[in-house]
């Protein structure tokens, strides 16, 4: 009943109210979530409505199922038990950065409808990996892989990049299952020349050296350093990327953020379609597919990948498991079609 009520009622209810303002309706959902998160009972009904169990084991971690939330949706870790509730087998929190930071002017999220797709300059709006890391104490990790997603604050200067990435990985480390280092978002300037080849390998090998003295210390072994790579990239830059993924011990690829092709956006979208900022959902399916594909075999199947673009249904997920992926994760899609989609992709994948 309470999944209905969320799906059929709650989620059209907030899109009719605020359908001109996808931002406010992504906050309200969010508060709705967070107040969920802390309703046992709420939280049984919708388990037991949307959970699948399938598990997968990758990055040393069980997954109950290889379906997770993608960084984006909540950034500041505020619905953290609802998630796995609503049948998401693992969450990743962020992008988040050393320094709180309010994120690029709005208007800086809009919705493609026509083309099942999303364009957002969010900008990394979030309180800092400090206020993350205190909200975690505090309110406990979900019951599912917790990873969180790191970039780089926009004051901080490309050549301070490191020491700014290493301050959210300290103060989180406690905490993630794996850290997903984002390099590859388009809405924070320069921050994608951190993919570059020597910008990469400088910035990986002091990720892996503090990682290995936090986890030394904590007597354990080092928590997993996942890189998240662009669409856009050519091969050549790809290769190059991987090359110094794998000599730097990188324990796994995600493949891929928003691109900034416009490629594949409907006609009666094209205004919008405008927009400055990172697209995702349906145009970008295919790219997301080719690079997953594309890192698969290049790395001989050894390095583990979870694949994230346009994934609206499960034979968008099975064609990107074959392709190589251990893991999808959603968000945009998700966003549109809200938690029913999860469950579909898990019990197809699961039959």
């Amino acid at each position: 009943m309470v999944a209905v009520f969320f799906d059929k009622i709650v989620r059209p209810a907030l899109y009719r109210v605020n359908g001109n303002d996808p931002e406010l309706v992504h906050e309200r959902t969010l508060r709705i979530l967070s107040r969920l998160g802390t309703v046992s009972p709420a939280l049984r009904a919708l388990r037991a409505h949307y959970g699948t169990a399938n598990p997968v084991d990758v990055l040393g971690l069980r997954f109950p199922n290889p379906v997770g939330l993608a960084a984006g949706m909540d950034k500041n870790g505020r619905a953290l038990h609802a998630w796995p509730a609503l049948g998401f087998g693992f969450v990743e929190v962020g992008t988040v950065t050393a320094l709180a930071q309010p994120g690029n002017p709005k208007p800086r999220l809009f919705t493609l409808a026509s083309s099942d797709a999303v364009i957002n300059r969010m900008g990394f709006n979030n309180a800092g990996a400090e206020a993350l890391a205190a909200s975690l104490a505090a309110r406990g990790k979900p019951d599912v892989p917790l990873g969180v997603s790191i970039g780089k604050s926009k004051v901080t200067a490309l050549e301070d990049a490191v020491a700014d990435y290493q301050t959210s990985l300290r103060s989180l480390y406690p905490y993630a299952d794996y850290f997903a280092i984002n390099v590859s978002s388009p809405n924070t300037p320069g921050l994608r020349e951190l993919q570059d080849k020597s910008a990469l390998a400088e910035l990986l090998a002091e990720l892996g050296a503090t990682s290995a003295a936090l986890a030394a210390e904590a007597g354990r072994t080092p928590t997993p350093l996942l890189v998240k790579v662009a669409p856009d990239l050519s091969d050549e830059a790809l290769t190059e990327l991987l090359d110094v993924c794998t000599a730097h011990g990188v324990a796994g690829l995600i493949a891929t953020n928003t691109t900034l092709s416009r490629d594949g956006i409907a006609s009666t979208d094209a205004p919008v379609g405008a927009q400055a900022g990172g697209l995702s959902g349906r145009p970008l399916t295919a790219r997301a597919l080719d690079v997953v594909r594309y890192v698969h075999r290049h790395t001989d199947g050894k390095l583990p990948i979870i694949g994230v673009g346009g994934l609206l249904g499960a034979d968008d997920a099975r064609r990107m498991l074959d392709a190589g992926a251990s893991l999808v994760q959603l968000y945009t899609g998700f966003a549109l079609h809200g938690p029913g989609l999860v469950r579909r992709i898990n019990r197809g994948l699961a039959r």
